[in-house]
């Protein structure tokens, strides 16, 4: 094909794709975006921003009852699920106006089209506009952004109870007496907490023998017994035969070694993951390979066919909206500049949003030990950084993984308030080879929870002091003070 109509045809608008294009677009690249539904995607209207949202509305009510702690009292505390509800319409409708809306992305010289896309030949698209017509276009390069939807598991009886995911848990409009959640993850941590803090009982029920199995296991341990003292309950290693409807609402008969129960609720959350979104594309008509996880590309984005790349949650690769953006540079980079640049595998963060926040960026300790790597944890509790105490927010660690000598940092774990904001400086200063010697000289204002990340930095010197070294310096100073024991494994300055 000699010309094509578009230099960059986006197929999805949520996250991927509106960075894919802007991106394309500053370029200078003659770009249309195709999204099937509304621009935003899954980040602003199911997932992201109205979770956070109820779970802000959670933390308030949740601090409220907390305020006579604070020598604060009140009257007696109602929740209005309507009222919340609505309240998680109007942040994100606020969002997709202020970053989402097609007009914005017009502004920038992208045509913007709605409807459901898919290839009829490796550089043909083909689309039903809202309007009934069809509409068929060709491009030079093509980036599949189509992100993912909601994984319902198929359990005996679930095509036969009403049950909520992500997408539909924000149209509720009361709030259940009992909220079973399937699924002991981010989505189900997060969610769980919440509803208990809005006043729901909540019961969880995973396979797995802990809660967030890709997280540290201690600190997940800690957050799992916080979140039991809120009200959450657990039955863990417990696989879902069925589900049937009651009286009330649901059942949900579990096995739990060899012995058979069931956990009645008035509505269902089913936190089991997500899946990609590809079913419609017709990738076989372009020649692209997917397989169950998404749709396969390199380290560069792109697919087997060489002008064809997939960013985002349809790769399967990184369900995260920060890595959506990421993958989306990458792609549309190596695409139009050829400048060669890859996924940054090595520095990827992540966070839960619960209370305490559960975060993590790089190699975990599992990871490092089962590749033999050599390295040393460096340990601080929140209940030695001021603002935390200020704050009442003392749960929690942070766990550094760094290589004894150099400092060299290879992973960190965060259990605590503003986890996800501390695991951006870890992931700064890896990324950029900064050293926990490096990372402790650098001053940081007090008090603030950054201070508490310095902090754990500072552990480097303590556990790398030499005895020695610290008799030879009394002895040439005639110093007299006590020498600390260095080989405490549970020191902590």
């Amino acid at each position: 094909m000699s010309s094509y109509d578009y230099d960059v045809v986006v197929i999805g608008g949520g996250a991927a794709g509106l960075t894919a294009s802007g991106i394309a677009a500053n370029f200078g690249a003659k770009t249309m975006m195709i999204e099937q539904e509304k621009l935003g995607g899954d980040c602003t209207w199911t997932g992201c921003v109205p979770s956070k949202t109820l779970i802000r509305a959670g933390k308030v009510i949740h601090d409220m009852r907390k305020a006579a702690a604070y020598g604060i009292t009140g009257n007696h505390l109602q929740v209005d699920m309507e009222k919340v509800i609505r309240h998680v319409h109007e942040v994100r409708t606020e969002i997709y106006e202020d970053a989402d809306r097609p007009e914005i992305f017009e502004e920038m010289g992208i045509d913007v089209e709605f409807g459901r896309a898919a290839f009829t030949d490796p550089h043909i698209i083909r689309f039903e506009t809202k309007e009934g017509a069809t509409k068929e276009v060709t491009s030079k390069k093509i980036f599949i952004c189509t992100g993912a939807k909601a994984f319902v598991p198929p359990i005996e009886g679930v095509d036969e109870v009403d049950y909520l995911t992500n997408e539909s848990l924000f149209e509720i409009d009361r709030l259940p007496e009992h909220l079973v959640v399937i699924g002991g993850g981010p989505i189900g941590s997060e969610m769980s907490q919440s509803f208990v803090r809005l006043g729901s009982k909540v019961s969880v029920i995973d396979m797995a023998p802990r809660i967030m199995m890709n997280d540290d296991e201690e600190l997940a341990g800690i957050l799992r017994e916080k979140l039991e003292e809120e009200g959450v309950n657990y039955y863990l290693n417990a696989s879902v035969k069925r589900v049937s409807k009651i009286s009330k609402g649901v059942g949900v008969t579990i096995d739990r070694d060899g012995q058979e129960t069931v956990v009645q609720g008035d509505a269902l959350l089913l936190a089991t993951g997500r899946r990609a979104n590809m079913d419609s594309l017709n990738l076989e008509a372009a020649g692209v390979h997917y397989s169950g996880s998404g749709i396969e590309v390199n380290d560069k984005c792109r697919t087997n066919v060489r002008h064809i790349y997939a960013v985002g949650d349809v790769t399967g690769r990184y369900q995260f909206t920060h890595m959506s953006e990421h993958m989306a540079k990458v792609a549309v980079t190596n695409a139009l500049l050829k400048i060669p640049m890859k996924i940054d595998t090595r520095h990827v963060p992540w966070c839960t949003f619960t209370s305490p926040e559960l975060a993590h960026v790089g190699a975990t300790r599992n990871e490092l030990e089962a590749n033999g790597k050599q390295y040393q944890e460096y340990r601080f509790p929140f209940s030695k950084i001021d603002r935390a105490l200020t704050d009442g927010e003392s749960t929690g660690w942070i766990k550094i993984y760094a290589k004894k000598g150099n400092g060299k940092i290879l992973g960190a774990d965060v259990l605590g308030a503003h986890a996800g904001e501390m695991i951006s400086q870890y992931a700064l200063a890896m990324r950029n080879g900064v050293s926990l010697r490096q990372f402790a000289d650098t001053i940081h204002p007090y008090p603030t929870y950054g201070l508490g990340a310095r902090r754990a930095a500072d552990q480097w010197y303590i556990k790398n002091q030499s005895e020695t070294l610290v008799k030879w310096l009394k002895r040439i100073f005639r110093l007299r003070g006590e020498i600390p024991d260095y080989n405490d494994p549970e020191r902590i300055v």
